[in-house]
């Protein structure tokens, strides 16, 4: 008997949410960032400064794919701000 692989994801399980999709956005940006920042000289940043938001990131699709939206919306602001306050990540609007 041959058992079904793991990926594709199984019924149910695909990327389909709201919560999905922005916490896979912010996370690509987060792993952007993180690749184009330790390709510099000198990094201005460390590895363990990426944690917070991308379990952030993880807790907010947990949280808001489990019905309470009004949380994830308020965790989802705070990984956005640590973004852009602690990895100090320039606003382009405010230019």
């Amino acid at each position: 008997m041959v058992e079904k692989a793991a990926w594709p994801a199984k019924e149910g399980q695909a990327v389909e949410t709201f919560w999905d999709w922005i916490t896979v956005f912010a996370f690509a940006g987060l792993v952007t960032l993180l690749l184009q920042r330790s390709a510099e000289e000198e990094p201005r940043d460390h590895l363990w400064q990426y944690a917070p938001p991308a379990v952030g990131c993880a807790l907010v699709n947990y949280i808001g794919n489990e019905g309470y939206h009004a949380p994830a919306v308020v965790l989802f602001v705070a990984v956005v701000v640590y973004i852009f306050k602690v990895l100090k990540v320039p606003m382009p609007f405010l230019k």
